[in-house]
């Protein structure tokens, strides 16, 4: 069964960098998504890995083989890309099987692996229509079942999922997980969109400027991030720039422009200049108390964004605070406009060292 192991892989065209010194292993049975700003080196990784590209520098493994001198059609991969690739002179059966007619199968040893893959993909009923008939789902269901068709154990998808509409797209990612999660295949799917790599993968490679920066399960990143970038490119997030001031009750307080904040994280930095960082959905708004500890504001905008209510804050400080409320319980009918009193759960705040190049470079996804 196939694992993937990257050891200082890096690709260069010229002086440009698309991926550099790219550490990662991959286990068996594994699904994996890479995420990432466009440009950040994605799609050079997993061509790198499925030999498509040759890499510059760097080792590549897979079962445990050294592969970089090995073709693509020698190491064992299924490749799904964006555009599909779709024979248009072919109906669903020919491009399906046609991997396995090219290796040298005969029509009726082919036919019963292809007819399972159609059966598993919901594609018997179309199986003698050509491509230019087919939904862009069920395109993407044939390329997805052509790769399987191979008897391939490892799948590479190139933003497979990224030219369909979002309910085609929502449906078919979970089909694509338990297919994959039935056939115990190893898994390798890069992505832009975070929402579909937080629901599909066991865990998220991020990446930025052609470099790894982070690699957890989707709990993980988006509850405890390791770095400021992640914090701001998996989901959304506010941060806070301040100075560490001592510890109260076993929180450490943190000074932000003469406001406090405090965190239950119990990290230690050379310098007191830190960011506080903390999810929209877990700052806490609620009509004016006038309890201790609270920023005061009023709110300047309100979007609803599926089953979340999302409000800017503008705080007394001039701080814009992102709020998300469950629209489930948004019953108390805030309007743009109100006075409200924000609340920072200790156990919610997350802090960071303050970054050399600055909060904005750092988090930059350019």
């Amino acid at each position: 069964m196939p694992s993937v192991k990257l050891e200082n892989v890096s690709k260069r065209y010229g002086k440009i960098i698309a991926v550099e010194n790219a550490n990662l292993t991959v286990e068996d049975k594994e699904y994996v998504c890479i995420i990432g700003p466009s440009g950040c080196g994605k799609t050079t990784l997993i061509k790198c890995i499925s030999g498509i590209i040759r890499p510059t520098e760097g080792t590549i493994y897979i079962d445990g083989k050294v592969v970089n001198d090995i073709p693509i059609n020698e190491r064992g991969i299924g490749y799904v890309f964006q555009d599909v690739a779709l024979f248009p002179h072919m109906d669903v059966f020919e491009n399906v099987s046609y991997g396995l007619v090219v290796k040298g199968w005969k029509l009726s040893k082919a036919r019963p692996l292809v007819e399972e893959m159609l059966n598993m993909m919901a594609l018997r009923e179309r199986i003698r229509d050509r491509p230019n008939v087919l939904s862009g789902g069920a395109q993407q269901k044939t390329a997805i079942a052509r790769a399987l068709a191979s008897g391939s154990k490892m799948l590479l998808l190139d933003e497979p999922l990224g030219s369909l509409d979002v309910k085609v797209r929502t449906l078919l990612r979970y089909e694509l997980r338990k297919i994959v999660k039935d056939l115990e295949l190893t898994a390798i799917h890069v992505t832009h969109d975070q929402e579909e790599a937080m629901a599909v993968a066991d865990r998220i490679v991020v990446m930025k400027a052609g470099r790894i920066v982070e690699v957890g399960t989707p709990l993980q990143l988006y509850l405890h991030p390791k770095n400021l970038f992640t914090a701001n490119f998996v989901g959304e997030a506010n941060f806070f720039e301040g100075r560490i001031a001592g510890e109260i009750k076993r929180k450490t307080r943190v000074v932000v422009d003469e406001c406090d904040i405090y965190s239950s994280d119990k990290k230690f930095f050379n310098e007191t200049h830190v960011v506080a960082v903390i999810r929209p959905e877990f700052v806490v708004m609620r009509k004016p108390t006038g309890r201790k500890n609270c920023w005061k504001g009023r709110i300047e905008t309100e979007a609803f964004v599926g089953n979340m209510v999302r409000y800017e804050v503008r705080t007394e400080n001039d701080k814009i605070i992102a709020v998300k409320l469950p629209f489930a319980f948004s019953t108390q009918n805030w309007r743009v406009g109100d006075r409200v009193e924000l609340a920072f759960p200790p156990d919610s705040m997350l802090l960071y060292e303050y970054p050399q190049i600055g909060l904005e470079k750092e988090i930059s996804i350019e």
